[in-house]
């Protein structure tokens, strides 16, 4: 026992000794020391390794982190405005819209405030919009014998306008009373889609109140252009007036060129259709205000009904096709389906005087009304996109492929003063 206690005394007196000069283990000692290291399990060898790296591997995950960038997260308006205030010129311009229009639906403030934005967070926002105007109690929801939903500005909202320098009038009595304004709703939606496109626009009575300003009695305009429609072996003048327009001016600057908006909600009967071919033979015509007819859009509500309206304009094509083209008669070309080139005999411009020759002066499109758009419910599963929106060739209307092709529509000009999109402008 005494023998064995001596030997483990020495071996720990060996383990103590350090070198001198570098007070480092003596080289005993480090033989030991290895031995004893080589003698260790595989885990915890591995262990000791991986805490001595341990540092080097935390500096080396900050460096990674710090050189992967962060996705950052748009906040559109709000870094340039303060929410708060972003509500407010919101809720006025919709307010706007229900005092010009009378009667509003969601869609329509989809398309007159957010229409730079896709369709699903375009209508998200026009619907959080409606049920805060509707809780504050400055629309009033009603629903029609279609079940549509729509709204009227009540006097709580008229007195919000006022208070704000604008003037407006309550409509909610006369929202009470429509059973079914689907056709004045979607006059109105074209109206709104076209000054989203930049162009200055009027529904029907915006037209003729345009028209009549400052007139009274006989002198009053009832119409923009007349026409001769035959019927049943006879014949009579009609005076025909659009359920909307919009105009531009040509890039010259010499022509306003007007396109003339038609919503066909039900079928044609024989008047109506012999009004349509007579309106087709006036394209490229100049109306009584002086602009010149250069694109008739025929929107139907269904497909049976668009497939009359386009039966119309090929009959009229067909019949058109088979006579010489000389003055005052049209030929008609389906360049597409639902697009036709409206081609005429005019004088010949840059030639010599009284110079005749065949020329496109307009176009007529037959197209769907999107109809699906004020139907779509926005959930998580949701696309973004839908047809007919304005990242398409679609609204207002189609144009003609190969020619010019629809601007994106720019984000409201938003002032802390008025909310409102730069206005186009306006053709008196």
């Amino acid at each position: 026992m005494n023998e064995i206690q001596r030997h483990r005394d020495t071996a720990t007196k060996t383990q103590r000794l350090s070198h001198p000069a570098t007070g480092m283990p003596s080289d005993a000692s480090a033989a030991d020391s290895r031995m004893r290291h080589c003698d260790a399990p595989a885990g915890t060898m591995e262990a000791q390794e991986g805490a001595s790296l341990s540092p080097k591997s935390g500096a080396e995950e900050t460096d990674s982190s710090a050189q992967t960038p962060q996705k950052l997260v748009s906040r559109g308006l709000s870094t340039e405005i303060p929410t708060t205030v972003l509500q407010t010129l919101i809720c006025e311009r919709a307010l706007l819209l229900a005092n010009r229009f009378r009667v509003i639906r969601t869609i329509d403030v989809a398309v007159a405030c957010f229409a730079e934005r896709p369709f699903k967070a375009a209508l998200t926002a026009a619907q959080r919009a409606m049920r805060g105007m509707v809780k504050g109690k400055l629309l009033k929801r009603y629903r029609t014998d279609r079940f549509q939903t729509v709204y009227g500005l009540t006097q709580k909202g008229v007195d919000w306008l006022e208070s704000r320098g604008k003037e407006a009038a309550s409509s909610v009595r006369r929202v009470s009373d429509m059973s079914n304004p689907e056709h004045r709703l979607w006059a109105q939606f074209l109206v709104l889609a076209s000054e989203a496109r930049g162009l200055a626009a009027l529904t029907e009575q915006e037209l003729l109140q345009e028209l009549n300003r400052g007139k009274t009695g006989k002198s009053m305009v009832q119409g923009l252009l007349k026409v001769n429609v035959s019927t049943g072996g006879s014949s009579t003048w009609v005076s025909l007036r659009p359920d909307a327009v919009c105009r531009k001016r040509t890039p010259g600057g010499t022509e306003i060129a007007t396109t003339w908006f038609e919503v066909d909600r039900s079928k044609r009967g024989a008047n109506r259709e012999a009004a349509l071919a007579a309106l087709a033979m006036r394209v490229g015509s100049t109306l009584t205000d002086g602009t010149v007819l250069r694109t008739v859009i025929v929107c139907a509500r269904t497909e049976r009904i668009q497939q009359r309206a386009l039966a119309v304009i090929r009959n009229l094509a067909k019949a058109q096709g088979e006579l010489v083209l000389i003055e005052g008669r049209k030929h008609f070309e389906e360049v597409e389906p639902g697009v036709f080139t409206v081609t005429a005999f005019v004088e010949a411009k840059g030639g010599k005087r009284g110079a005749m020759a065949d020329a496109v002066v307009g176009h007529i499109v037959v197209q769907l009304l999107p109809t699906w758009l004020p139907k779509a419910r926005v959930t998580s599963h949701s696309p973004a996109e839908l047809p007919g929106w304005f990242d398409e060739n679609y609204l207002p209307y189609r144009l003609p492929e190969g020619g010019p092709i629809w601007p994106r529509p720019k984000a409201l000009s938003w002032t802390a003063a008025v909310g409102k999109r730069t206005p186009p402008q306006k053709f008196s």
